[in-house]
């Protein structure tokens, strides 16, 4: 009898963690998203046009969630991933596409635009007193500005063409068999590196560090500086990579584009468990809220509801997500208050 109380003693115990995890929230929230768009989107949504209309909304989408998803652990934010999009797309169509220089040359350029304007506001977020809000809203707006300017100069027009050869084409723009973006493997990829990052390398707990105290953390003999343009520089590149990848699928790059992926990725940030605050969060849970969030965007358009239902549903699911993000922390911080002896 001990033996069997004790046994269901510890299933309870390790269902009660499960449920204090931030993560657990935003599971359920993709379970119950995906069985409401199921039902009213059909044989069409469970399907393969399904699968990978919103699979592939999430690859791009979640490249970019990911480091923003560190970022905001770090109680950093970073804005400007909108306009590094379609800078990376531009400065590859332009160098091997308008002069002609092998890709690969355009491909490292377009990546160095994004690590340059992360190592930019990184910089400028640990040497000013400056939020990092406002420093990425201004390098957004520069980019911008500078993006449209050297275009319009040097190709005439707004939008540039590029035409990949097939090795390119098949490892950074390919739809494998008609429908499925590659771009889903570099996310998994982009996964796996930041899990890492995050949950296995020493790395992780400076990131949690910082966020929970800034300055306990600096005190501590963690290089606070050298960690945040660090973080500023990974998110440009992950946004320099989706742009890559856009001009290379798509064959064109144009000025006015990225400009949704910047409240796009925070939200499946927040949906994934990410306190707003800094300090807590965790890959899976933003891989949870990118699914969660790519779902609801796609699965408007199978169900045939009203294309704003989609906005006031994802509204709702932010707010929710703030609100039982708070919950589970609260949950957290009263369970480890208890068991301390």
């Amino acid at each position: 009898m001990s033996t069997e109380a004790e046994d269901k003693q510890s299933v309870s115990s390790a269902f009660g963690r499960l449920a204090r995890r931030p993560e657990s929230g935003s599971f359920m929230g993709m379970i119950i998203v995906y069985l409401f768009f199921a039902a009213l989107g059909g044989k069409v949504f469970l399907g393969a046009p399904g699968f990978s209309s919103w699979l592939n909304t999430a690859a791009e989408v979640g490249i970019i969630a990911l480091p923003v998803g560190l970022l905001m652990i770090a109680g950093e934010l970073d804005l400007s991933v909108g306009s590094v999009i379609p800078a990376a797309s531009l400065t590859v169509a332009i160098v091997s596409g308008h002069y002609d220089a092998p890709e690969f040359i355009g491909i490292l350029s377009g990546l160095g635009v994004g690590l340059f304007v992360g190592f930019v506001n990184g910089y400028l977020a640990t040497r000013t007193a400056i939020p990092s809000l406002i420093i990425t809203i201004g390098t957004m707006f520069g980019v911008m500005g500078l993006t449209l300017g050297f275009t319009v100069m040097i190709a005439g027009s707004t939008g540039v063409f590029i035409v990949p050869d097939p090795v390119t084409k098949a490892l950074l723009g390919q739809f494998v068999g008609g429908m499925f973006q590659v771009t889903m493997f570099w996310w998994a990829a982009f996964i796996v590196v930041i899990y890492y990052l995050l949950h296995i390398s020493h790395y992780g707990n400076w990131i949690y560090a910082v966020g929970g105290d800034r300055d306990s953390a600096r005190n501590a003999g963690i290089p606070t500086r050298k960690l945040t343009i660090g973080l500023f520089m990974l998110s440009g590149f992950a946004a320099a990579f989706v742009g890559v990848s856009q001009v290379l699928t798509y064959q064109s790059a144009q000025v006015l584009t990225g400009q949704a992926f910047i409240f796009n990725s925070i939200m499946c940030v927040v949906i994934g468990g990410v306190l707003l605050t800094g300090g807590a969060g965790s890959v899976i849970g933003i891989v949870f809220g990118t699914l969660t969030f790519s779902i609801v965007n796609q699965g408007i358009f199978f169900s045939g509801l009203d294309p704003n239902i989609g906005s006031v549903i994802i509204g709702a699911l932010l707010l929710i997500a703030v609100l039982t993000n708070d919950t589970f922390r609260q949950m957290a911080l009263n369970y480890a208050a208890k068991k301390k002896p």
